[in-house]
This record gives structure tokens, C-alpha cells and sequence, in this order.
């Protein structure tokens, strides 16, 4: 799985309180609701990345090293 990772409202993997808060003290801007699933996109491909990365270096657990 890669970019083509689907998500649907159960698997929104950030905290959207939290991205909306940071996005109104950074910028003073309102966050569409279509933000959560779009970031959670990314942040499961990044998992993906990371997992595969652990995997081809023989090792059961992903570490932040594997996060590109």
C-alpha cells in the first residue's frame, strides 16, 4: 500500500482538534473537514514506507529512523 491507501471516516489517524488548532495559530485560517482524511492519507503511506523499510532491513519493529 502506498498513496492509493484508502481511508474512511473510522481510520482518520491524526487528531483533528489538535491540526485545527495549529493551522488557526499559525495562519489565523479555518480547516476544511476534508483535511483530516487527506492528512491521514499521507501519514498512512509514510507508515507503509517505514514498515516496508523495516521489513527489508530484517527487523520486526519500525523505527523513526524508517520514516523518510
Amino acid at each position: 500500500m502506498s498513496e492509493e491507501t484508502e481511508t474512511s471516516g473510522a481510520d482518520v489517524l491524526v487528531v483533528v482538534s489538535k491540526i485545527k488548532k495549529y493551522i488557526r495559530e499559525k495562519s489565523g485560517m479555518n480547516t476544511s473537514g476534508a483535511v483530516a482524511e487527506a492528512l491521514s492519507r499521507k501519514v498512512m503511506a509514510l507508515c507503509d514506507q517505514a514498515i516496508e523499510h523495516a521489513k527489508s532491513d530484517g527487523r520486526k519493529t519500525v523505527m523513526d529512523r524508517d520514516v523518510a
